[in-house]
């Protein structure tokens, strides 16, 4: 089976989904359901570094390709992730050619990188390790998040830095980073994604993501005819959410959920 890097460099799309909730149940029925890839989120989730290594091993032998969200651009998590099992790694705000750089070398050993070696499952529990280093750097996926509207303007340059293979558009955070977190009408966030969308559409060389939010078939389909080809739909725990409280049967889905904010 061909990685998720290698397939994104073929030209193909590749459609996944975010792992967030923890539950080995869920993560199941995730990777029966016929996406690509699945992330697991460490970064804005409370899932620990066992869950992690159980979801990984899960989505892996489901033959559904492993991802990881790192908490991070930091060399320690995203080595944490890469040893566990994970076949790439999205790395959150990365704002400049420097950090983009950093990223790239913090997934990879000596001489291109500066990851720490050490057997664990990714090294098949230290029984293979040379054919690991064989496989990972045509295998292994690095993937920047764009998530602030100082991170536009260096962008064309970022997609230059050798070994980033994705680009992957966070669009609440941008939109917060104007002060209008969830405001994609606003003007000046709107402005931002159109600013992206003709970055995209030039044909740049490393696959463009977006995450569709929305459990909508429609935006997934307007999304990949906007160019994009790494391409999160929702969630486990967004599409469970969207799910009951459309089918309620006209129970009040927040009747139980009562946060200061909504007092």
């Amino acid at each position: 089976m061909k990685s998720i890097k290698a397939r994104l460099a073929a030209g193909e799309t590749c459609i996944g989904s975010w792992l967030s909730i923890g539950s080995l149940e869920t993560a199941e029925m995730m990777a029966r359901a016929g996406f690509d890839w699945l992330a697991i989120d460490m970064e804005h989730t409370g899932l620990s570094a066992g869950d992690l290594l159980d979801l990984i091993r899960l989505v892996d032998m489901a033959g559904v390709a492993p991802l990881v969200r790192v908490g991070e651009n930091h060399p320690l998590l995203i080595k944490r992730a890469l040893d566990s099992g994970a076949q790439g790694v999205i790395v959150p705000m990365v704002g400049s050619v420097e950090e983009a750089e950093a990223a790239v070398r913090s997934a990879s050993y000596p001489p291109r990188g500066v990851r720490g070696i050490g057997l664990y499952r990714a090294q098949d529990y230290g029984l293979d390790f040379p054919g690991y280093c064989d496989w990972i750097n045509d295998n292994t996926l690095v993937a920047i998040q764009i998530e602030h509207k100082d991170a536009i303007d260096p962008l064309p340059a970022m997609l230059e830095v050798e070994g980033v293979d994705a680009f992957f558009i966070g669009p609440y955070d941008l939109s917060g980073s104007f002060g209008r977190p969830g405001e994609f009408d606003n003007p000046e966030v709107a402005d931002a994604l159109e600013r992206i969308d003709r970055i995209v559409k030039s044909g740049v060389r490393p696959a463009s993501g977006i995450h569709v939010v929305d459990p909508d078939p429609a935006k997934l389909k307007a999304a990949i005819a906007q160019g994009h080809r790494f391409v999160a739909f929702s969630s486990d725990l967004l599409i469970f959410s969207h799910t009951l409280k459309a089918h309620g049967d006209g129970l009040d889905f927040t009747r139980n959920f009562n946060p200061p904010w909504r007092a």
